[in-house]
């Protein structure tokens, strides 16, 4: 069975998603509009900036929708931007009026921008539960989780916080496998959609 997954088409490394989706096995088309949301069966949240994303969002009437769809259980995976706004709350959210807004697709709260600016950018190889072997992942002005609830499994960690982590069907890494080569994790999301 193919699966249709959007991937969030407002600001960030959409085309990367994209590309891995497919590669993944996934039916992927990019979403802006409630309607495409409707016509999806998962979504992929990119890297980014997530207070832009979060203006965008509120801009092109999808925040409500999409926090509606993620409570009704509509799968999804945000990588980076996308793991700050999935999460249920978020610390140095960004200046009020022009902040971060959760979007409660996983118990977790997130710092942003955790392990610094754009110059301390890193990248580092780890362990990744459920995968056959380490992840390269990249870390881009990366966030990390400061905590998880009950029902969130933690798949990844650096530095001693959690980087990547799974409830149910929503999906969260603050790396972006996506531009590595390496679509272990996507294909995970989208073997996760056709169980």
């Amino acid at each position: 069975m193919t699966v249709r997954v959007g991937v969030l088409a407002l600001q960030g490394d959409t085309r990367e998603h994209l590309a891995a989706l497919t590669e993944a096995g996934a039916d992927a088309c990019t979403v802006r509009r409630p309607a495409e949301l409707d016509a999806v069966d998962a979504l992929v949240i990119p890297g980014g900036e997530s207070t832009a994303m979060s203006h965008l969002l509120r801009e092109f009437e999808l925040l409500e929708p999409l926090r509606a769809r993620l409570a009704d259980g509509m799968p999804a995976y945000g990588s980076c931007a996308g793991m700050i706004l999935l999460a249920t709350e978020i610390l140095d959210a960004g200046v009020p009026g022009r902040e971060a807004l959760p979007l409660g697709g996983i118990d977790m709260t997130v710092r942003r921008n955790a392990f610094g600016r754009q110059v301390d950018s890193f990248e580092e190889t780890i362990a990744f539960a459920g995968l056959d072997a380490h992840v390269h992942a990249v870390f881009i002005r990366a966030p990390w989780v400061e905590r998880v609830g009950p029902s969130v499994e933690v798949l990844a960690s650096a530095a001693g916080h959690p980087v990547a982590v799974r409830q149910g069907t929503v999906l969260a890494t603050s790396f972006h496998p996506e531009v590595t080569g390496d679509r272990r994790v996507h294909r995970m999301f989208v073997e996760s959609l056709q169980a």
